[in-house]
C-alpha cells in the first residue's frame, strides 16, 4: 500500500518530501496519501484538464467512501489505510475542498481576513490533518498547526504571485493594493524593474509572512517538539524560501524562486541534529 501516493510525492519535488522521509515508515505512507489528495483536489482548479467542481465532488465523495472503507480508486485505498490508523478529522477534507472550490469562484481578496479565511481552508486544514499523523499531546499544538500552514501559505502566494496572475487570479489583498497605490497591473504584467511602491508593497508582504513564521513557532508547545519535527523541517525550507526571495528583492518574474534540494537537506539534518543531538 502507499506506492501511489508515494510516486506523487516524488515526482512533484516538493520541498515536503525531505521532511516526510524522516517519519517512521506507517506515518510516512499515510502523510504521502494525505499529500497526494492535496495535490489531485489541487489540480482540479488549477489544471485545465483537472475536472473542476465536478472533480472535486468526485474526490470529496471518494474521501466520504474511505471513511467508510469502500474506496474505488488506488489514491483513495492509500487514504482509507491512512484513516484507519490515525483519528483525522472528516473536516479537514471538507475544509480543504471548500477552500479549492474558492478558487473556482473568487480571484481577488479584499482585506486580509479575506485572504486569511481562504488560507485556512487550503493550508490549515492540511496542517490540522497531518498533526494527527504525527501525534501530539498538548491540545495547543492544533493552533501551532494552523497558524504554520498560514505561514507556509502566504510564503507560497508571495513567490507564485506570476503563475497565479496567469490564471486569473490575484492573492495579494486589494486593500494592500491601495494602502501602497499599486495597481493590479503592475502585478499582473510587472515591469522588468517594478517602481519603488510595488517593491515596498512586496516587502510588506515578506514581513507579513515572516511574522506568521514566528507567530506559529511561538506557538509550539515544548512537550511535543520531538513529534513535530516534520512540520518544523517544513517550516524551516519555507522560512528560507522566504528569505531567498527577500535577498532576490522579491521577484515577480524570472524563474520561480526554490531552495536548492542540498540545502533543503541540510535544514532536515540540521533540525534533527537539533532535536535530538545533547547540546
Amino acid at each position: 500500500m502507499g506506492r501511489a501516493s508515494a510516486r506523487l510525492t516524488r515526482r512533484s519535488g516538493s520541498s515536503f518530501y525531505y521532511a516526510f522521509r524522516l517519519l517512521p515508515a506507517a506515518k510516512r505512507r499515510a502523510i504521502y496519501a494525505l499529500y497526494s489528495f492535496c495535490r489531485v483536489v489541487d489540480d482540479c482548479v488549477d489544471e485545465h484538464d483537472g475536472g473542476g467542481e465536478p472533480g472535486l465532488r468526485r474526490w470529496l465523495e471518494e474521501v466520504h467512501r474511505c471513511y467508510a472503507g469502500r474506496p474505488t480508486t488506488e489514491l483513495g485505498r492509500d487514504l482509507a489505510e491512512a484513516l484507519f490508523q490515525f483519528p483525522i478529522p472528516r473536516g479537514c477534507f471538507e475544509d480543504l475542498v471548500a477552500g479549492c472550490r474558492m478558487d473556482l469562484a473568487t480571484c481577488r481578496y479584499r482585506t486580509y481576513d479575506d485572504l486569511r479565511l481562504y488560507c485556512r481552508r487550503v493550508a490549515s486544514s492540511v496542517g490540522l490533518a497531518s498533526i494527527e499523523i504525527f501525534g501530539y499531546d498538548d491540545p495547543g499544538t492544533r493552533e501551532y498547526a494552523v497558524e504554520l500552514g498560514m505561514a507556509l501559505q502566504l510564503t507560497n502566494i508571495l513567490r507564485d504571485v506570476e503563475t497565479d496572475a496567469a490564471r486569473g487570479r490575484l492573492y495579494l489583498p486589494l486593500e494592500d493594493l491601495e494602502r501602497f497605490g499599486v495597481a493590479e497591473g503592475e502585478l499582473i504584467a510587472p515591469e522588468p524593474v517594478p517602481r519603488e511602491a510595488v517593491q515596498s508593497l512586496l516587502r510588506f508582504q515578506g514581513d507579513r509572512a515572516r511574522g506568521q513564521h514566528e507567530r506559529a513557532r511561538a506557538l509550539l508547545p515544548r512537550c511535543d517538539r520531538r513529534a513535530m519535527l516534520p512540520a518544523r523541517v517544513m517550516g524551516g525550507i519555507y522560512r528560507e524560501l522566504l528569505e531567498e526571495m527577500a535577498r532576490r528583492g522579491f521577484p515577480l518574474s524570472g524563474p520561480r524562486v526554490n531552495v536548492p534540494r542540498s540545502r533543503r537537506a541540510w535544514i532536515a539534518l540540521r533540525t534533527f541534529a537539533l532535536t535530538y543531538l545533547p547540546s
